[in-house]
């Protein structure tokens, strides 16, 4: 099958954007209009292996998902099994981090389809690592506070039942007994900063006395603007948990000594 032929069929099977172009004795660069998360196109090579076609990402996906993760944590687990699971179902080999796939019986299109799936199925387990550092942060945050606070004294994901009884404006822990009961928040993302940001505002609209917190798990990943708003609200942030518990220890428990004077 020709060249031509070969992208008329990725289109048909595929999608009409789907184009290939040379580079170099029977190796084509195959271009489609399927992204990663972070907006990078999958990285797809069409060449010739011995007598048969095959199709390749040369390394490029398992590369991309050790920049969040060690390579060990790939090969074992869930990750694992993820990974496990896509080479099964779409038939592809792991070539020592190469993942490759042969065509059968000149079924481009239908190995190329079979293909984008795989990658994009492996490369999911970035999600399942985002959420494991999502619910670890929460859970460290949750267990913080709770060594140092005091039970009666400390309500996680509080909301106001009287000014918001659909509970549209939460709190991650709400410190109490006090004339001004801490605020305090647990921030991972751009998002979660948002919407804490919207809360004080509306506390603030309903005349509610209180000292707010901000404990991002790395203020680093928060962009300009979103922490610049944030700030207007929250004078009072620690850029992670880590390193900071002394530091946030001391500012709550002196803020509930003041409220005993």
């Amino acid at each position: 099958m020709i060249v031509d032929d070969i992208g008329r069929d990725f289109q048909e099977k595929v999608a009409e954007q789907v184009r290939i172009a040379a580079e170099g004795i029977d190796r084509y660069r195959v271009f489609t209009p399927f992204r990663f998360e972070d907006g990078d196109h999958l990285s797809i090579v069409l060449k010739r292996d011995m007598l048969s076609w095959t199709l390749s990402d040369e390394g490029h996906t398992f590369m991309r998902l050790t920049y969040d993760m060690d390579e060990a944590d790939l090969l074992s687990g869930t990750r694992q099994q993820i990974i496990s699971d896509a080479l099964s179902v779409f038939r592809l080999e792991d070539r020592g981090g190469e993942l490759v796939l042969n065509i059968p019986d000149d079924q481009y299109g239908d190995a190329l389809f079979s293909f984008v799936q795989a990658l994009l199925k492996i490369a999911d387990v970035s999600y399942l690592s985002r959420e494991v550092v999502r619910r670890t942060f929460k859970e460290d945050f949750r267990k913080f506070l709770s060594d140092i606070v005091s039970e009666e004294r400390r309500e996680f994901d509080w909301f106001d039942h009287h000014l918001d009884p659909s509970g549209k404006y939460t709190v991650d822990c709400r410190i109490n007994g006090m004339p001004r009961p801490i605020y305090a928040y647990a921030l991972l993302n751009d998002s979660q900063t948002r919407d804490a940001t919207i809360a004080l505002h509306q506390f603030s609209e309903w005349n509610i006395d209180f000292h707010p917190i901000g404990i991002f798990e790395n203020q680093e990943d928060i962009s300009r603007n979103v922490l610049a708003r944030f700030s207007d609200v929250c004078g009072r942030q620690f850029s992670s948990l880590a390193g900071n518990q002394d530091r946030i220890e001391r500012f709550v428990k002196e803020r509930i000594a003041r409220s005993a004077e």
